[in-house]
């Protein structure tokens, strides 16, 4: 019986192993999704409803509902804000009963170097971005075909841009919660052992948590492999602050911009969706699908492969600028030190 309790118990962190607190989270995670989403759905829908957004026929077809949502911007960036508190109030519960540790152990311990290395995170998405239009509008592939365009004219601009930012900075922040600040930790903290050691435990769990993030936009609109094996890298790009820094400021801040600015400020779709209820530049894309990414955006084509190798390399620099050196953050692979500390201290 005892050797049947080691397979989910740690004894010496006492606490539930690695495997089971990944899967204890999801199952944490489900319900609340149910509620937020049901809750916020029914709310979403009837208003737009009355406002007139909506037919009310598509209530009882969940095949035109979901037509409806991937063709409207509107509803589409709707349907993605119950996914913040959702996810967020599922990580703050495992934490505190699976994991023992407090929320700002999942990459959130806010200081002058946290705030920094978050602009520079926002100002790479923008910049890596900015490189990919300027190259496809220099090799003619796209032709921009007006400015300060918004698909709601009632809105306004300003309003229409508001949502899908909103939108990008709930993605960018509940998104590397979860696969960076509680996949990629809890996996290297459960890898971790004589083998491979912390810096092994962390770059496999790189590995795993970048093909989890892959595999779970490979069901967005317009996806293909090549588009999947895109997004495992740029699970790769996203993880190399968090690697480097052991806290989200940079991840969460590339991935905002990544997606604004490929979607508002430029045109392009965004991991397949259209999420572009208001963009800064309307484009028309030509060119090479391979080189592009076509109807799947910058993300499902070379180019943007190339960026987001280029995105670590600067990471990479940017850390060592910024600490004198860019290394491994050995850290993410150990439990939470303050309850081995309190646990020796209570058995003397």
């Amino acid at each position: 019986m005892a050797n049947i309790k080691k397979i989910f118990w740690h004894p010496e962190e006492h606490r539930p192993r690695a495997l089971w607190r990944l899967f204890g989270q999801i199952l944490i995670l489900i319900p609340i999704l149910l509620f937020f989403g049901i809750t916020f759905g029914f709310c979403s829908y009837w208003f737009l409803i009355s406002q007139g957004r909506v037919n009310p026929e598509a209530m009882s077809d969940p095949g035109l509902v979901q037509s409806q949502i991937m063709n409207n911007p509107f509803l589409l960036i709707l349907t993605y804000v119950w996914l913040a508190p959702s996810m967020v109030v599922s990580i703050w519960l495992s934490g505190r009963f699976l994991d023992r540790r407090p929320f700002a152990d999942f990459g959130f311990h806010f200081d002058k170097d946290w705030w920094l290395d978050f602009g520079f995170g926002l100002f790479l998405g923008g910049f890596l971005m900015g490189i990919i239009f300027l190259v496809e509008w220099l090799a003619g592939w796209v032709v921009v075909t007006g400015t300060f365009v918004t698909q709601f004219p009632d809105l306004g601009f300003g309003l229409a841009l508001i949502l899908p930012l909103l939108l990008f900075l709930m993605v960018g922040f509940y998104e590397e919660l979860f696969s960076r600040g509680y996949q990629l930790k809890n996996l290297a903290e459960g890898l971790q052992g004589e083998l491979l050691g912390s810096r092994g435990a962390v770059i496999i769990a790189v590995l795993f948590s970048s093909g989890i993030f892959g595999v779970l936009h490979s069901t967005n609109p317009n996806a293909t492999l090549f588009s999947t094996l895109n997004i495992c890298v740029a699970g790769f790009l996203l993880s190399t602050g968090y690697i480097l820094t052991g806290e989200l400021a940079i991840p969460i801040g590339l991935h905002i911009t990544w997606n604004f600015f490929q979607g508002n400020v430029f045109g392009f779709p965004v991991s397949g969706a259209n999420f572009r209820s208001a963009t800064f530049i309307a484009i028309q894309q030509k060119g090479p699908d391979h080189w592009t990414g076509a109807a799947f955006g910058p993300e499902g084509g070379l180019l943007g492969l190339g960026m987001m190798i280029a995105g670590m390399v600067l990471t990479v620099l940017w850390v060592r600028f910024r600490r004198g050196k860019a290394g491994i953050h050995l850290p993410l692979a150990d439990p939470p030190v303050h309850e081995i500390k309190e646990e020796k201290i209570t058995h003397g």
